[in-house]
């Protein structure tokens, strides 16, 4: 097993992505913490890696609380010993707003979930992996990351920032025997969706008009958490600071 005893907290890990990550970190050898925010949702995605012979306790954590966030990383190290491997998965995303739409409760939402809440993540996970001189951290950052016409201004800014941050920690601890990398998947099928409300049609259709190079439809949330066990493993031992796009080659036309 490429995971056997590592601890790994995934946040927004109850459904999509991260749920997928949780489940085959917990295939091969992980012990898993599975934060969200739904609480019967953690529980079914916990019951399910236990019986099927995996690891798994669930914590209720808004990334958007610093409070919560130290709970999470607490609650990992008390019940497995430390912390080795961080997914900051949890994200929101902004309607397609234009910057002469978006509001700035919207814009300090986004970036406070996106961006500021890896950040704290980090902060409080990396004693542990200081102390033990190793550790992993896998952001999961966007096709609108790396490009400037996948998402509206907030959640473009906030992925951005996520990869220059990816590549800050990574750089910087280098040196301490800690990675850090960057997921950056296209079309994915999760509830992310679900977090739009008041859509602007404009950016929408901005949008829309390089959609068209995808090579396929979202893909099932499995796609992005199979990379995500590669740069979590030693199969990725000198991959650090790098961002990997999963898009089929949207991002290549």
């Amino acid at each position: 097993m490429k995971l056997q005893d590592k601890v790994a907290i995934i946040t927004g890990a109850a459904s999509g992505v991260g749920r997928a990550i949780a489940e085959l970190y917990a295939k091969e050898g992980a012990k898993v913490v599975v934060a969200d925010l739904n609480m019967e949702a953690i529980h079914a995605v916990v019951d399910q890696i236990n019986s099927n012979g995996g690891t798994a306790i669930g914590v209720v954590a808004n990334v958007m609380k610093e409070d919560e966030i130290q709970a999470m990383v607490e609650k990992a190290a008390d019940a497995f010993g430390s912390v080795d491997i961080l997914v900051n998965n949890a994200g929101i995303m902004d309607s397609f707003r234009l910057i002469e739409t978006i509001e700035d409760d919207l814009w300090d939402r986004v970036l406070s979930i996106n961006l500021t809440g890896p950040m704290r993540a980090i902060r409080k996970s990396l004693p542990f992996m200081l102390k033990k001189g190793e550790g992993v951290i896998v952001n999961i950052a966007s096709a609108a990351g790396i490009t400037g016409g996948k998402g509206g201004v907030a959640y473009t800014s906030s992925k951005h920032g996520l990869v220059g941050l990816t590549k800050n920690v990574g750089y910087m601890y280098a040196k301490s025997g800690i990675r850090c990398n960057a997921i950056a998947p296209g079309g994915v099928q999760t509830n992310i969706a679900n977090t739009m409300t008041n859509m602007d049609m404009a950016g929408l259709s901005l949008f829309r008009e390089g959609a068209g190079t995808m090579r396929s439809e979202a893909v099932d949330p499995i796609e992005i958490a199979t990379v995500a066990l590669f740069l979590a493993s030693e199969d990725s031992k000198f991959v650090n600071g790098a961002v990997i796009a999963v898009d089929g080659g949207w991002t290549a036309y």
